[in-house]
């Protein structure tokens, strides 16, 4: 027979284990994002009626929707895991008797988010709060970009081919329109062909935070939002990233700009590397693999991100969530370990 004391005894066992979700909750300061987040229940305070249940609070819908970054969930699987896992419980301070946000519930918000632009708008004001808390851009920037899947379109070539040119095929009704992805676009990487958007990211080298970021077709090259990625603010100079950023072109943008290009070399059929040019690759590397470091972070808890919505703006707004659970999931592990490394008072 369960015991009154049973659910706090296992709370404790997980702690003791490790729960990386108490370690956010302590630390992360998630009543700063409130007054933005309020916007959305003055939105929906306008649309409704004050009669019937009260809304859920605002911070507990963006937490939902943190978890939902976290380990990659769809909203009708973030609504199951809250109610079926302790640890995703107490994270948003919810008791065994109380009220699950529903999937349509977390859907409506997360919608409301976007068309508020608080994705984005949450991201700079926790990056604001990084800098002014220790954790200014150092040591130079990393870019890089990361496929981000979609569900693929069972289209037809002629119907693809349309898309592509900017138009709705003629023969889909309203309902087969809803259903259907017109900006999400197919790439091949290393040989292998992904349909879906891509997340191009800008990470400070000292700290590993991503400090802007930009999302689009998976089709876009790397090169076309590289220089607009960049932050004058960080203390080096110094841009660092893959061969496939290298050009005459952005190498001389970048010195035009101030900036010390410190960008991969690649090597040509039969024109293979000079040994020097093997070293300077070698040196650059031990600095721009840092980004893969970001990359490995997002995939760990639940593997690649696919994004389930339809739309580019429904991924931008996905996507910048995922990257903005990153950040306050990478400070909440830089704090705990200067807490447990501190020298304690006698």
């Amino acid at each position: 027979m369960d015991g009154f004391f049973d659910k706090e005894f296992r709370l404790e066992e997980l702690s003791r284990c490790g729960d990386p979700l108490a370690k956010l909750n302590e630390i992360v300061p998630w009543e700063s994002f409130r007054p933005s987040l309020e916007r959305v229940r003055a939105g929906d305070d306008e649309r409704k009626s004050p009669a019937g249940r009260k809304g859920f609070d605002v911070v507990l819908m963006f937490k939902v929707t943190i978890l939902q970054s976290l380990y990659n969930l769809s909203d009708a699987a973030v609504e199951f895991q809250v109610k079926d896992r302790l640890s995703f419980m107490r994270f948003l301070n919810l008791g065994l008797s109380d009220r699950v946000p529903d999937e349509k519930t977390v859907w409506a918000f997360r919608e409301q988010m976007g068309r508020l632009g608080l994705d984005r708008e949450l991201f700079e004001q926790f990056d604001a709060r990084l800098r002014e808390n220790g954790f200014a851009a150092r040591k130079g920037q990393i870019v890089d970009a990361s496929i981000v899947s979609a569900p693929r379109q069972r289209n037809t070539r002629a119907e693809n081919e349309e898309i592509k040119e900017g138009f709705e095929p003629w023969d889909w009704d309203e309902n087969k329109l809803r259903q259907k992805d017109l900006d999400a676009r197919w790439t091949k990487k290393n040989g292998a062909s992904y349909f879906g958007y891509k997340n191009h990211v800008q990470v400070d080298a000292a700290h590993k935070f991503i400090r802007d970021y930009a999302v689009t077709d998976a089709a876009v090259h790397d090169s076309r939002v590289f220089e607009g990625l960049l932050d004058d603010g960080n203390s080096s100079r110094d841009v660092f990233a893959d061969s496939a950023y290298r050009s005459k072109e952005s190498e001389d943008n970048l010195r035009a700009q101030g900036f010390r290009p410190r960008l991969q070399r690649k090597a040509h059929r039969n024109k293979p590397l000079s040994e020097k040019e093997l070293r300077g690759n070698r040196t650059r590397s031990k600095i721009r693999s840092r980004v893969e470091h970001v990359f490995g972070v997002q995939t760990m808890r639940a593997g690649n991100l696919l994004v389930r919505t339809i739309g580019l703006a429904r991924a931008k707004v996905k996507i910048g969530l995922r990257n903005l659970a990153y950040n306050l999931d990478r400070y909440a592990s830089i704090m705990k370990t200067r807490m447990t490394c501190a020298p304690q008072k006698a």
